[in-house]
């Protein structure tokens, strides 16, 4: 009896190894379907302002959710203002010039340049009487030879002042040159250039959200001196999310861009995620340690991103989570906003 009683326990004991190990032996994979194993990444954006200043006032915290567009943080404004005002004053300046060049001479400088040659003309003809006099007066000897010469120089010189001012009042009438023109408005195009940069570096001075996510990091605080070089916020973009799985080898040609998955998690066990294979990587890598697949962990992998909606945040950074592809199935159309 002892003998039978053990004969049937190790009966037993047999029986449970076998159906453990016939429950334990790796299933045979299904060939319309892939299952994946790896775990929630996210992406994430370094914010900074674009010149150096310090900080004036800072809008987010660590953990607060940020739509796009918000204002997060904003520099003392003070040196953008007047770098700002004074290229407005100059650009406005040089519009002026270039108003007036445009509508050319005015009627009453043109009347002035009349009146001005009228004026010499006068002036030539009393010149030219008192040279004639000067001339009769040295031939009668009533009067030096120096006399004459003076004479002669005062009518000289009233000519070429009413040449002169003849050629100004062709200029009034003619107006500005055309080259003056081009010159006065290149240089109105540099002004207003100058108003405009300085003018963006006095926006660039407010530091918007990019997109909806979540302030991760706050690294710079109100008084700290921020540069282009320096993060002030890190921003996670929260949707869509990726999942980083591994695929091994005899199943990669079977994927392709655009895919549609099925993503699951143990927090949200009876809720399925849809999704996209994003990107395969073409570089063969050793299946980490934290990754879980049926196949040798020796075998060679490749890296697979699996991108999700994830309106409702509920996949979070790190988490495990199942992804299926259905092999199948011929890409669809993300239901994400930004694909």
């Amino acid at each position: 009896m002892r003998s039978l009683k053990i004969i049937i326990i190790l009966a037993i004991i047999a029986g449970i190894a076998v159906a453990a190990w016939y429950a334990s032996r790796p299933k045979p994979a299904d060939k319309n379907s892939l299952t994946l194993y790896g775990n929630i990444d996210i992406r994430q954006v370094e914010l900074s302002f674009h010149d150096t200043e310090y900080i004036a006032k800072m809008h987010a915290k660590e953990g607060d959710q940020v739509k796009q567009g918000q204002l997060l943080a904003m520099q003392d404004l003070e040196r953008f203002q007047y770098t700002m005002d004074n290229a407005k004053a100059k650009a406005e300046a040089q519009r002026q010039v270039v108003a007036r060049l445009e509508a050319g001479s005015r009627v009453e400088d043109i009347r002035k340049a009349q009146a001005d040659v009228k004026s010499a003309q006068a002036a030539v003809a009393f010149a030219q009487k008192e040279f004639d006099r000067m001339q009769e007066m040295v031939r009668r000897k009533s009067a030096p030879q120096q006399s004459l010469d003076r004479a002669r120089s005062e009518l000289d010189a009233a000519r070429e002042r009413m040449r002169a001012l003849k050629e100004l009042h062709e200029l009034a009438v003619i107006g500005p040159r055309v080259e003056d023109i081009a010159e006065a408005r290149a240089q109105l195009e540099a002004a207003e250039s100058a108003f405009k940069l300085a003018k963006k570096a006095w926006q660039d001075a407010h530091l918007y959200a990019p997109a909806d996510g979540i302030i991760q990091d706050r690294i710079l605080e109100p008084g700290d001196m921020a540069n282009i070089n320096t993060p002030v916020y890190t921003l996670a973009l929260v949707d869509p999310v990726w999942a980083r799985a591994y695929v091994p080898e005899n199943r990669l040609g079977r994927l392709k861009y655009g895919m549609p998955a099925r993503i699951r998690t143990d927090s949200y066990p009876d809720k399925v995620y849809d999704g996209w294979v994003g990107f395969i990587s073409p570089t063969a890598e050793f299946t980490p340690k934290t990754v879980e697949t049926p196949e040798l962990r020796t075998s060679l992998v490749y890296q697979v991103r699996v991108f999700a909606c994830n309106p409702q945040n509920e996949l979070r950074l790190g988490m495990p989570v199942t992804v299926n592809i259905p092999l199948a199935e011929s890409n669809a159309p993300s239901p994400c906003k930004e694909r």
